[in-house]
């Protein structure tokens, strides 16, 4: 199995599929990609539909979207384990993943993911809109799942918003006592840390994800 990745600095989809597998030990080549480059699109225009990561081939499988492959790597190689057992509660992570999949676009836009970075942006109202909506979802959690992951036992609802305490961290974003309670837990988790680990050791620059003002 292949996992095609961007700069782990910068690329938050890649992200979110490499942690899945890597937190679950599931075996896989990584093919790491430097993002908006010409050798980037050729490498991926003769096996994906898309020139997107993160992309993946199992076999003569290929699946080119971080949900669909975490849905498919649940499935092939978890038995389902990759979401809470109950269904309300499978219901309610499928939800909130699904919302972090597809909303926020305003903190995604303003506040790019840039780890070896730490930057001052001004932010919008919808931005900030956006940052109190995950502080009640990770608040909310925090009340069920104390120094826990979102549902107790770590899932895809958990990858799907690392790249998001990446941000936070990045961008020194202030967070209630309950939410940063969560955002330390995911980063002190091993799996992370080899990750950002990586990341800090990249020296290329994608110029449209180094916003803001650098703090000293």
């Amino acid at each position: 199995m292949q996992l095609f990745i961007g700069n782990k600095n910068y690329s938050t989809w890649s992200l979110r599929a490499w942690y899945l597998l890597s937190k679950f030990n599931v075996s896989f080549k990584e093919q790491q990609l430097v993002l908006d480059t010409p050798e980037f699109y050729e490498a991926l225009k003769n096996k994906f539909p898309v020139q997107k990561v993160p992309a993946l081939i199992d076999a003569e499988l290929t699946v080119w979207d971080s949900l669909a492959i975490c849905e498919y790597i649940n499935d092939a190689y978890l038995n389902g384990a990759a979401w809470p057992s109950e269904i309300a509660q499978r219901a309610k992570a499928r939800s909130l993943a699904a919302e972090m999949h597809s909303g926020f676009a305003a903190l995604r836009n303003e506040m790019p993911m840039n780890i070896r970075a730490k930057r001052h942006v001004e932010l919008s109202e919808q931005a900030k809109k956006d940052i109190a909506r995950i502080d009640e979802i990770f608040s909310s959690q925090q009340q069920s799942y104390p120094n826990m992951w979102l549902f107790g036992d770590f899932s895809i609802v958990d990858a799907m918003f690392a790249p998001v305490v990446l941000r936070f961290k990045t961008y020194q974003v202030e967070l209630s006592c309950a939410a940063q309670t969560y955002c330390q837990h995911l980063l002190a988790c091993p799996v992370i840390k080899i990750w950002i680990s990586e990341a800090l050791k990249e020296t290329d620059i994608v110029d449209c994800d180094e916003a803001g003002e650098e703090i000293n």
